[in-house]
């Protein structure tokens, strides 16, 4: 009997040794682990590379751009699309919009939206516990079963569409502005915007700080027509335009005195981008603007901060891109990006926190507003295929640019080096091929 009890005391010490022990080796393993940052995702609609004080601009007073800049690591090779809805659509899905068959603007017409079985940023943070908030333009789909609430956010306030999108033009019905899925005012105050977009994000910040969140600000400025509140209209050297510039830069330091307020500044990673080039003005250096597939068009400011973990005042000249946003918040947040399709998308993590990092990918593909693909970037060789409609084909309708020599495309080099363009024009035709044949269909509208 005596010689049981001490088995069964044995076999209790062994017990409680194990679970001890299981109990400490994941209290490591989560020691070991990165922490999970906050994320605030700020997205403007139109805004060019060199519009701000950091890529260049003397003119236009950004001040707290500026310091999140010095701060954090600025992207110079970094890749939006032509136009708004199809880069909103790279953006929350990780894909080129042609695959996900998003059209470069959708209209309040439009009868297609972002497909809903298609995985959002959004859902997979709130997968990995993140309170989710989109606050502004959404664009992709204004239908309710298109709308953020469907797609992965808890909350929306905002506008569904463009703000030209207005009563009067082309019949349209007077601009909504929503809350959740519901209208709360038509034709609101366009000058008021920026500043509420503003007060919600930090209202969400308040509300949500004791847990991890996503908040998702596409600012409707600087898209035409443009609007700036009387604080800051008149006050800029270069008109509207720089108004309406300084005013969102306003808003970067506000959200950023909101967080440092709480305590969660080194705990948040501040994204700060646009999603295609200038509305008809010069995006210097570059040629070309929004609705182009020249580096006017396509490459926009990026600035990333998460004090203590990207290097304070670094620059980043490796391609990248907002397809890799996706994959690069899902890994930051625990998780990682769907493994049941297709994704262009990488994870950039490393070119974020790394001192002097790699290139991650070689790659990028430049679709057009009308899903075609119009141009290829590897390494720092360009070509612009589909001039005239011959595809490829080196010639005055073929241009071949060195953008490390040439960043303003003004030379075209491709007589001179037909084997790139013949290698160029190869993966671009076996890329196209690829997402042709793996292209998913967009949300259509359920019967009634």
């Amino acid at each position: 009997m005596r010689s049981q009890t001490r088995y069964g005391r044995i076999c209790w010490l062994l017990l409680l040794g194990t679970c001890y022990s299981a109990a400490w080796s994941a209290k490591q393993a989560r020691a070991a682990e990165p922490p999970r940052p906050n994320i605030v995702l700020i997205f403007i609609d139109d805004l060019g590379y060199a519009d701000i004080g950091p890529f260049g601009n003397p003119k236009i007073k950004t001040p707290h751009l500026d310091r999140l800049a010095a701060e954090g690591r600025k992207f110079t090779s970094f890749y939006a699309t032509p136009v708004c809805s199809m880069s909103r659509a790279a953006l929350m899905t990780g894909c080129y919009n042609t695959r996900v068959s998003v059209p470069g603007v959708l209209f309040p017409d439009s009868k297609i939206g972002l497909n809903p079985a298609e995985i959002t940023v959004a859902e997979i943070l709130k997968q990995q516990g993140y309170a989710t908030a989109c606050i502004g333009k959404w664009h992709l789909g204004h239908q309710k079963q298109f709308l953020p609430m469907r797609q992965g956010f808890d909350y929306y306030f905002g506008l569904p569409y463009s703000n030209d999108m207005r009563k009067g033009v082309r019949g349209f019905p007077p601009l909504p502005l929503m809350r959740g899925e519901e209208v709360i005012e038509t034709e609101p105050d366009q000058s008021q915007l920026t500043r509420r977009y503003t007060e919600e994000a930090i209202k969400f910040i308040e509300e949500h700080k004791q847990e991890p969140f996503f908040i998702y600000l596409p600012h409707t400025m600087v898209h035409v027509p443009l609007f700036a509140s009387d604080t800051f209209k008149g006050q800029s050297a270069l008109g509207l335009i720089g108004d309406t510039i300084e005013e969102i830069d306003w808003s970067v330091g506000e959200i950023v005195k909101a967080l440092q307020k709480h305590g969660l500044d080194k705990k948040t990673l501040v994204v700060f981008t646009s999603d295609n080039g200038p509305d008809r003005r010069p995006a210097g250096p570059f040629r070309g603007s929004k609705a182009s597939i020249y580096e006017g068009g396509v490459r926009e400011p990026c600035i990333m901060r998460w004090p203590g973990k990207i290097p304070a005042g670094t620059t980043c000249d490796q391609i990248a891109g907002n397809i890799d946003v996706l994959p690069t918040l899902a890994k930051l947040a625990g998780g990682s990006a769907p493994k049941d399709r297709a994704i262009d998308g990488r994870d950039i993590s490393g070119l974020l926190l790394e001192a002097n990092p790699g290139p991650v990918r070689d790659k990028h593909l430049h679709f057009t507003g009308g899903g075609k693909l119009g141009a290829i970037r590897m390494g720092n060789w360009k070509l612009i295929l589909n001039q005239t409609g011959r595809k490829g084909k080196p010639g005055a309708e073929t241009q071949l640019f060195d953008l490390a020599r040439d960043q303003g495309e003004s030379k075209n080099v491709a007589d001179a080096h037909p084997e790139i363009v013949a290698r160029l024009s190869e993966e671009a035709e076996k890329s196209a091929a690829e997402i042709q044949a793996n292209k998913r269909p967009p949300g259509t509208l359920a019967e009634k």
